[in-house]
């Protein structure tokens, strides 16, 4: 996968396109160049032949008899052939006794060498007239003979003289177009080589500002949002690079301002629930005092005395759970590991608010877990409080080992969440239903549950059980946890503190 993104990365995609169109101008112009040049020399060679057969064909043929012997056809075959064209000849004619052909080279140019095409074109007879004041005319075609190329030329004497043909060996032509296309094609390769530095160049310059942005943007990404770029010139790179660093800038300000006021926020939450436990003390004795004469109380105040105990013990719960909440926020939660027995933790918590009765467990002893019993004892009295407030008896309490995971299951035999509330069970404060926005609970029990899970490393996940009712799963990892740190400071466990009806939208 790695050589895959690094086969399709912009640098070498750059490299391509710079050799690509370095291939195709270096070939197009090598290719242009390769057949000017042969067709110059090819026509410059042929036309020297030619014109100088022309001639030496009138020059050697004039003189001729009418009716010439055969010998004398030779003879000026030879003669013919002996001009620095270096070209052999064939002449055909009518001499006394029949019909002769002289070749300059028997072994090598014979009749049967001319094409048939040529042969027909040279001996046609063409109607004289001003546009065409000859009869017969020289003609000329390129042929190859024993993988050698040559060109055959022939003409037709006028006035009854003989035929003469000529063959020339371009041998020396194909060698000196074979160096240029060697010189041409080589000429390319160097091309290619100066494209592939170049686009190597190019892609220096043009992708080294490109990768600082991206290094910079991942570092943003990671959080350092004092990471800037060093700008320097005009062009729309460093344009780039300024935009980044005004990006940058905001940013760090706006999460600066937006921390600042998070830090505030939890400040004013925790000074707030610290100040509030001095007066909740001392309200908290009172409430006790009131809540024990009660019997001795008029009929007509023991109502309000008993609203006033409730609410008082409920501001208490809430008071606390804020504390612990903020602890959270601030990450200064942490936890006091032991060996614990999941069994008797779980039954010590039952049996701890008398639920004993509403509560079915299905748990074998000895499964032994590291982690924090009193924030365990949190998880599950909220889990099991909130099963038994919102679902309805009785609750299943189911533990077992999956894998390298201790796994808790709380199922209830209520109506189930409902669809649209699933999602939200665990928010802080969140109540499922508008009608009821005042409750038992403060709203934070399951998600304080969620964060004490979350801090042993597992996790809490709510859905509808297919045989009805509501289930919450409690995972735990067997290994020891990443933060071992004793807490200097928390809750204090029991039931006024688990908070274990707190999430009003839980379950129905």
């Amino acid at each position: 996968m790695k050589l895959s993104v690094r086969w399709i990365s912009l640098r070498l995609r750059l490299m391509l396109v710079f050799a690509l169109v370095a291939l195709a101008a270096a070939v197009s112009a090598s290719g242009i160049a390769y057949w000017l040049n042969r067709d110059a020399v090819l026509t410059r060679t042929q036309n020297a032949a030619l014109d100088d057969f022309r001639k030496s064909l009138q020059d050697n043929t004039g003189s001729l008899p009418l009716m010439p012997t055969c010998p004398e056809l030779q003879e000026a075959a030879d003669r013919m052939a002996a001009t620095s064209q270096k070209y052999e000849v064939l002449l055909i004619g009518k001499v006394k006794g029949g019909d002769c052909e002289a070749p300059s080279n028997r072994d090598l140019f014979t009749l049967k060498v001319v094409p048939q095409t040529l042969v027909t074109a040279v001996n046609r007879e063409r109607k004289v007239d001003e546009s065409n004041p000859y009869p017969y005319h020289l003609y000329w075609q390129r042929i190859t003979l024993g993988g050698k190329p040559y060109l055959v030329g022939g003409a037709k004497v006028i006035g009854g003289g003989p035929t003469g043909y000529l063959l020339k060996s371009l041998e020396n032509e194909r060698a000196d177009l074979n160096s240029l296309a060697w010189s041409l094609g080589i000429a390319t390769g160097l091309a290619l080589i100066g494209s592939a530095l170049l686009a190597q160049a190019a892609a220096s310059t043009v992708l080294r500002p490109v990768q600082r942005l991206g290094d910079a943007a991942r570092r943003l990404g990671e959080g350092k949002l004092d990471t800037r770029l060093e700008v320097s010139g005009t062009d729309e790179l460093a344009d780039l690079s300024r935009t980044f660093n005004k990006t940058a800038e905001s940013l760090q300000r706006r999460v600066e301002d937006l921390s600042a006021r998070e830090a505030s926020s939890r400040r004013f939450v925790a000074d707030m629930s610290h100040e509030l436990r001095t007066p909740l003390t001392a309200i908290t004795a009172v409430t006790e005092v009131l809540e024990d004469e009660a019997d001795s109380l008029d009929p007509m105040i023991a109502p309000a005395v008993q609203l006033v105990v409730s609410e008082t013990r409920r501001l208490n719960d809430l008071v606390e759970n804020l504390m612990e909440v903020t602890r959270f926020d601030a990450g200064t939660a942490r936890l006091v590991l032991d060996d614990v027995d999941v069994a008797d933790q779980v039954t010590a918590c039952i049996d701890a608010r008398a639920w004993l009765d509403a509560v079915e467990l299905d748990a074998e002893r000895g499964i032994m877990v590291r982690l924090d019993p009193r924030r365990l004892d949190v998880i599950l009295a909220n889990l099991i409080g909130n099963a038994l407030k919102h679902g309805g008896s009785p609750v299943r309490v189911s533990v077992r080992t999956e894998d390298d995971s201790l796994r808790i299951d709380v199922r209830d035999h209520g109506p189930g969440i409902p669809e649209d509330v699933l999602p939200h069970v665990f928010d802080r404060f969140y109540k499922a239903s508008a009608s009821r926005p005042r409750s038992e609970g403060s709203g934070l029990g399951l998600s304080i549950a969620l964060e004490n899970a979350h801090i042993h490393g597992g996790e809490i996940t709510a859905a509808n059980s297919p045989e009805g009712g509501a289930v919450f799963t409690l995972v735990l990892p067997n290994a020891e946890p990443p933060a071992e740190a004793e807490e200097a400071s928390g809750p204090a466990d029991g039931e006024d503190r688990s908070d274990s009806g707190s999430a009003e939208g839980g379950t129905q």
